[in-house]
């Protein structure tokens, strides 16, 4: 039995239960005690920069990055034999010497609309706030109702909620999944359409983490990977790649896989007032995951142009960033 298996992890409550999922599974494929003098776990709470910045977008202060820096300083130095991350919050280049191990089955890879005062985006009145942290949120919301007023929003899912309660804002938007690994489906007023909202580029996926010359803990965490979703989101990150590896840019994709193993990708770009938007859609074989993502992250740089990416990086330096 392993002696000892160090589990890293964000400290919110989704992070946790994403850690514990992946506890159980490790337990479940290898007849490991999860809890007591036998278990060999030991969930290890890093607090990261991400976690510590809430007055301000993460593009102020360097990027999505944010989430996972500590937590994979904590797996270079050994600290930890794996590090559980939501995928979306991956930067699209991994430190040397760390690589994804496993990428688990993917939730339900919609946002959720939440609001006390309209059942829809449409039916808010005109001038109403909406809360949001994500650049891709708002520039959709703003693309449907370019009359609202899109405001921050951060914080892990009770704060946002209490603020939402509270009246600072009359709606805001979660990922389903988050909403469903926490038990609670049910704060959502609606599931918006994948045509209202296209994700974010790997929304729904944990993925884990460890070391590359980790030959072990890379073995013992073969059987959690889920590989649809793993060819998913090869070509959602390749993608991303493509346009902007960070969270400066509002970028939304999907990918799917029918029955056959044919891979879909659906992929767009929007200017933070959502009055530009570009569209994509690739398809072909699951093997060219990598090159469909990236063949449709040309195409929309083409069709955008460079200027357009120019204008936004200067437009997201002002203070409406």
């Amino acid at each position: 039995m392993q002696q000892s298996f160090k589990i890293g992890t964000r400290g919110s409550p989704l992070a946790l239960v994403q850690a514990r999922d992946v506890r159980r599974r490790l337990a479940e494929a290898h007849g490991w005690s999860i809890e007591g003098p036998d278990s060999p776990f030991e969930i290890v709470i890093i607090k990261t920069s991400g976690d510590r910045i809430q007055d301000r977008a993460l593009i102020e202060a360097g990027g999505k990055g944010l989430f996972t820096k500590e937590i994979e300083e904590a797996l270079l130095s050994g600290d930890i034999q794996c590090a559980v991350h939501s995928m979306k919050d991956m930067p699209t280049d991994i430190p040397d010497g760390l690589e994804m191990a496993a990428i688990l089955t993917r939730e339900d890879t919609r946002d959720a609309w939440i609001s006390p005062v309209a059942n829809r985006i449409e039916d808010l009145p005109q001038g109403a706030k909406v809360g949001t942290a994500s650049l891709r949120r708002q520039a959709q919301v703003l693309a449907m109702r370019p009359d609202l007023e899109v405001v921050l929003f951060r914080g892990n899912v009770d704060t946002r909620l209490a603020k939402l309660a509270a009246g600072e804002v009359d709606g805001t938007i979660l990922a389903a999944a988050g909403l469903n690994r926490l038990g609670r489906p049910e704060e959502a007023t609606a599931l918006l359409s994948i045509e209202q909202m296209l994700p974010a580029v790997a929304q729904g996926a944990v993925g884990v983490e460890t070391r590359e010359d980790d030959e072990q803990t890379k073995a013992l965490l073969a059987p959690l990977n889920h590989e649809p979703t793993q060819i998913a989101i090869l070509a959602e990150r390749a993608f991303l790649k493509v346009l902007d590896g960070s969270c400066r840019t509002p970028i939304a994709a999907l990918a799917t896989l029918d029955e056959t193993g044919a891979l879909t990708l659906l992929g767009k770009v929007l200017s933070p007032d959502g009055k530009k938007i570009y569209e994509t859609r690739r398809g072909g074989p699951a093997n060219e995951a990598l090159q469909i993502g990236t063949r449709a992250g040309q195409e929309i740089r083409e069709e955008a142009g460079e200027a357009f990416f120019a204008d936004l990086l200067e437009a997201l330096k002002g203070p409406s960033a």
